[in-house]
Order: structure tokens, then sequence, then C-alpha cells
């Protein structure tokens, strides 16, 4: 029997949702983050862009949990993945580039006056009133991985830092 949606890393949540409605409470439950995916809204735009990878790394859990127990609730084997693929280019180092005195605009999610839009959005606009050389400083209760990505092949720099379990300090530099 073939496969009609074959749940991988790289499969994107809104279409993995698309596919199989009735994973929408197991994704959920799987890490306090995911509840924001109940957000039409949210759901919508961060289902076209987070892959079940960043989904993983928003939720600090091994992606290969997620895909497994997401493909054992549709009866599709489990996969063994690479294990040095997990939070792969997230967490590193102090890069070079960074310094906080260069910090030009900060961004809050918890103080945002509109819970209904995507953090990415604001991050974005915010982003492009950077001056060569300055830095976007986003504090979120998550690791914002799909907006890392986007960020990243925007041409931006980006170095997240974990401050505390609940606390993600994502900071974006225009080269």
């Amino acid at each position: 029997m073939a496969e009609a949606f074959p749940i991988e890393p790289s499969s994107k949540v809104g279409e993995l949702l698309e596919h199989y409605p009735e994973l929408e409470d197991v994704l959920i439950g799987m890490a306090p983050p995911f509840k924001k995916l109940k957000n039409p809204l949210l759901r919508k735009s961060v289902g076209k862009v987070a892959t079940l990878r960043q989904a993983a790394a928003v939720g600090r859990i091994s992606v290969e949990i997620i895909v497994n127990r997401l493909r054992a609730e549709v009866g599709q084997e489990p996969t063994i993945l690479d294990e040095a693929e997990e939070g792969k280019g997230y967490f590193t180092s102090r890069p070079e580039w960074f310094d906080i005195t260069k910090v030009g605009a900060s961004i809050d999610e918890s103080h945002s006056p509109d819970s209904d839009e995507m953090t990415l959005n604001s991050v974005t606009r915010a982003a492009s009133h950077l001056g060569q050389g300055e830095i976007l400083e986003l504090i979120t209760t998550f690791l914002p991985a799909p907006g890392i990505d986007i960020m990243r092949e925007k041409g931006f720099l980006v170095w997240p830092v974990q401050e505390e379990p609940k606390l993600v300090k994502t900071y974006f530099y225009r080269p």
C-alpha cells in the first residue's frame, strides 16, 4: 500500500495537518509551544513555513520522536534519523559579529500588542529597517526555528541564545 503522505522531518506542519487532521491534538500535546497551532491565523501562517524538524527545535524535543510518534498514529513504519542532524545550526557559540552595542531594535514576543500576528512578520518588518552592521534582538519563550531559517535565506546572520528554560534571545545581524 502506497503512503499518501509520508511523514518526514521535512514535512510542513500545515500540509501534515491537511492530510491528517486527527494529528492536531497529538502534535499539540507533544510540547507547550505547539499550543499556538490552535490559533487559526498562526496555524495558517506558521503551518506554511514550519517543518517538523523546525517544530522539534521549537519544542526542544527530538525530531525522531516527533516523526515516529506521528507516523505510528497513522500506521506508517517508524524511521531512524541521523541524530547529528538534530538542532543543526541553531545553538552555536557566540559569533564574531555579535556586539550588544550594535542592537538597534528589540522585539519582545510577550509584549506584542497583536497576539494573532506571527512573530516572523514583526521580525521581517523590523529587520528591513536595520542598517548595515546593526542587530535586531528577538525575545521569545521558544526557539523561533522557522523564522531563523527564513531570515538566513534573506541573507541575515542569526544567533539564538537560550537565556533561561523559557527565554530565548535571537539576534539577527545585517552584514
